[in-house]
């Protein structure tokens, strides 16, 4: 993963995290890699990582279990929002792109759907 040096580092993993969640690559009840780990494989400081999940679990998307580690939540409803909440955000970029692009709704939405399926089916 390459960081954004304009954005602090813990916001970008927590949005890589989030991301992980609500795609199934961390799926529900999953225990989740260790702080040591995380920041070894991104190569960040601990304190970062720790940062990142903290907000996550005070969020409700992890919880942590006393001796047996942090765990990506059970919450269905949870992780489903959080996807929808995903979505709108790309949504919302896409819409502003279009319309940036002078382009109408149904203009930008057939070119989504042609560009999708020469390059995504």
């Amino acid at each position: 993963m390459e960081f954004d040096n304009q954005r602090p580092i813990y916001l970008q993993l927590l949005e890589e995290f989030k991301l992980k969640i609500s795609t199934g690559q961390w799926p529900a009840g999953e225990k989740i890699d260790s702080v040591r780990s995380l920041a070894s494989f991104y190569e960040v400081n601990p304190n970062t990582v720790q940062k990142a999940l903290s907000e996550l679990e005070r969020e409700g998307l992890t919880e942590t279990r006393r001796t047996a580690g942090r765990f990506v939540t059970d919450n269905a409803s949870l992780i489903s929002d959080l996807k929808d909440d995903s979505f709108k955000k790309i949504a919302e970029e896409f819409i502003e792109g279009a319309k940036n692009l002078n382009l109408g709704k149904e203009e930008a939405i057939e070119d989504l759907r042609n560009y999708w399926e020469k390059n995504y089916d």
